[in-house]
């Protein structure tokens, strides 16, 4: 059935617009200008004709002549039946070639009505329009799209596909949610693919929670088959407002010998909640992903929530008896952090000079004449220094470590300016700069150390140890300062970082033990630094936890082995009752004569120090030698002894969130977080793919 609705004037050449609806599932458009058109005018019916070419024609009879008119450029060619379609052929090749995509073809594609239909609707005609008029715009309300696939001649439109990727591109550039709400979007949008249904506000938070399902489904997946244990750290953000959140990530070593990381969880703290509750919070949601077998190490602050949530976890394995060395290296603090807090408590003793410091400078460069002045006090005094006066950025450290290294020497000729000046009265006095000197020295350490764990291609726990070490033997060195700020700093300093040293020096010897380059060497050399007399005793400490750790691998090994062997048979509490007896074993064992893998490790000569050295690649190499102990080399070189993401090392507050993922709901808030997280890993592992490779990995809506 066609219902042919004709605007025009029969006595007149006017551009005439056809709405035709095909069987109540779809209109077809045809405009026909310059051609004379009446009442008598007729469209055919094509669906009887058998030549493909008539899908891109609509065949209009008028009297005795048949036209077939482009339904991509309206233009009009014979339609006879005496005139075959070569012609049309020809002119749907040279059509093609200008047309790339036309619009009008898929709003006319065979998809049925359910699938998305467009109805003219507020069509209006002027009558005093001349001939050289157009009608005026017709607006198109389309129906609801259901999910799937919209078919067209010249290609395919998937509206769920395109919904899905406009969700992970939000996701993955932190683009706002509301941005699909915005009238230059929906403009954009429009024009680039009129068959594309808007998606509302709503829409869009269903998307992104959808992909985050899916995509935690996959990391789970990924952390079931990690062939050793996961480390877990602990992260504070500062929201807007009071609110904070727990950042809880997982890392590993994977199969490949690549460091890897997975944020698992974005957790809200409601400051109205006591610390066992957000602990019992932070329980569930480890539980959650069914870890707790695997966990090995815990990094966090020196904070009291972070102790009590540390305090919950650790009380949860060992019940179920999951910790290796009694837990001895379950506890880590982050570097960063304890380097963090010793330059904060540099800062605030410093903070008057700092603040006298800051305010020259900014007078001197207040002015030209002023700073011309100032260069003339520089050649009187004979300061020899290239470097320009620097302004600091408070929010980095660093930047206020290289404002007062550069202040220092000029500091006769501060002195100077001011004895010219009367205007300038803020220069520091000469104990003031004696103290900024010493403490000067204090922060070029943290920057070089924090530089160090920045700058760290590969940042596995090995790399510590030695510049704890130096900075634990400053610490040392400055109680011993005969100046009394700088000795009650120093002893305030110490008292933090030991804090840290007795949580942590097991863990980053064990790691300095497992490169090749040092293995015990370098305990035996720094301890009796630090130690003095008891260095012997010290060094057994962490000679016997290294073994402890290695027969627990060893057993945990047989353990493994055996589970593989009897995985099929289905006796589960048969292979319970032989645990004991593998202990037996191992234990037996230790008395023969036989090497382990530790010894054999130890005795060998050290490997060459190089710049290029990566030790994740040897021990990958070294697996066949080594199997017992690259198991626990896999576990140990992937704790994060460092926290901090490398472009925060020298920020001096918390991670703040900005305002607009402050007012997301905290289900939101993590489902956009950590689905970002996982889609950049992503990109990240298939740096060394194509492009087109990447883009496929992080916008498969499958």
């Amino acid at each position: 059935m066609y219902i042919i609705y004709m605007i025009g004037h029969s006595h007149h050449k006017k551009l005439l617009t056809l709405f035709i609806l095909v069987d109540n599932t779809r209109y077809l458009d045809v405009h026909a200008d310059s051609m004379e058109l009446s009442e008598e005018t007729v469209l055919v019916d094509c669906s009887r004709l058998k030549s493909a070419v008539w899908k891109d024609f609509d065949r209009v009879k008028r009297g005795d002549t048949c036209v077939a008119v482009c339904k991509h450029c309206k233009k009009k060619l014979s339609g006879s039946s005496t005139s075959g379609t070569s012609h049309l052929r020809n002119h749907l090749i040279r059509c093609r070639r200008r047309n790339n995509h036309d619009v009008s073809q898929l709003l006319t594609s065979k998809g049925k009505k359910k699938e998305g239909s467009l109805t003219p609707v507020n069509y209006t005609y002027s009558h005093d329009h001349t001939k050289t008029d157009t009608p005026n715009l017709i607006r198109y309300e389309q129906s609801q799209l259901k999910d799937g696939l919209v078919n067209g001649t010249t290609g395919n439109f998937e509206y769920k596909r395109s919904r899905f990727d406009l969700a992970r591109m939000i996701i993955l550039h932190g683009y706002p949610l509301a941005m699909v709400e915005h009238i230059g979007f929906k403009v954009f949008v429009r024009k680039l693919q009129p068959l594309f249904e808007l998606v509302t506000l709503d829409g869009v938070v269903a998307d992104c929670k959808e992909i985050y399902v899916k995509e935690k489904q996959k990391v789970c997946e990924m952390l079931d088959e990690l062939p050793g244990k996961i480390s877990l750290s602990v992260d504070t953000w500062t929201a807007k407002g009071d609110g904070k959140y727990l950042c809880l990530t997982a890392h590993s070593v994977d199969d490949s010998w690549a460091l890897r990381k997975k944020i698992l969880s974005f957790v809200y703290v409601d400051p109205f909640q006591t610390e066992d509750v957000v602990s019992e919070i932070v329980m569930t949601r480890l539980m959650e992903w069914d870890i707790d077998r695997k966990l090995f190490s815990m990094t966090c602050d020196s904070c009291s929530i972070h102790d009590s949530i540390v305090c919950k976890v650790r009380e949860h394995l060992s019940e179920n008896r999951f910790l290796l060395c009694n837990g001895q290296i379950f506890e880590v603090r982050c570097a960063v952090n304890i380097i963090k807090i010793m330059v904060e408590d540099c800062l605030e003793a410093l903070d008057s000079t700092i603040c006298k410091i800051r305010e020259s400078i900014r007078y001197i460069k207040s002015s030209q004449s002023i700073h011309e002045k100032f260069n003339e006090m520089v050649q009187e005094v004979g300061a020899d220094s290239q470097k320009s006066l620097y302004l600091d950025n408070p929010a980095n450290w660093n930047s206020t470590y290289t404002m007062l290294d550069v202040a220092l020497e000029y500091r006769e000729a501060f002195s100077r300016l001011q004895e010219h000046d009367f205007a300038y009265t803020m220069c520091p006095s000469d104990d003031e700069w004696s103290q900024a000197s010493t403490i000067t020295s204090f922060l070029k350490l943290f920057v070089e150390v924090a530089t160090v764990f920045a700058g760290s291609k590969i940042p596995t726990a090995n790399i510590y140890f030695p510049e704890v070490c130096d900075i634990h033997l400053q610490l040392i060195d400055w109680c011993q300062s005969r100046d009394e700020l700088i000795s009650s700093l120093s002893l305030k300093m110490k008292s933090k970082f030991d804090d840290y040293w007795k949580k942590c020096s097991l863990v980053l010897a064990v790691a300095a033990i497992l490169d090749p380059r040092f293995k015990m060497k370098l305990v035996e050399y720094y301890y009796p630094q630090i130690y003095g007399g008891d260095a012997p005793d010290c060094v057994d400490i962490v000679s016997n936890c290294m073994r402890a750790l290695y027969n627990g691998h060893d057993v945990y090994s047989t353990l493994a082995s055996n589970s593989q062997v009897g995985g099929s048979d289905g006796g589960n509490d048969t292979r319970d009752r032989l645990t004991g007896f593998d202990r037996f074993l191992h234990e037996t064992s230790q008395n023969q004569n036989v090497k382990s893998d530790l010894d054999k490790y130890l005795e060998e000569p050290l490997f060459p120090r190089n710049v290029d050295f990566n030790i994740l690649n040897w021990w990958r190499v070294h697996t066949p030698r080594y199997p017992v102990l690259s198991m626990m080399a896999r576990n140990i070189l992937g704790i994060p002894m460092s926290k901090v993401s490398l472009d925060s090392v020298f920020d001096t507050g918390d991670r703040v969130l900005d305002q607009y993922r402050s007012s997301l709901s905290a289900d939101t808030l993590q489902a956009l977080i950590c689905t970002q997280d996982w889609m950049r890993n992503g990109l990240e592992d298939s740096k060394s793919s194509s492009s087109s490779s990447a883009l496929a990995i992080c916008y498969d809506a499958n």
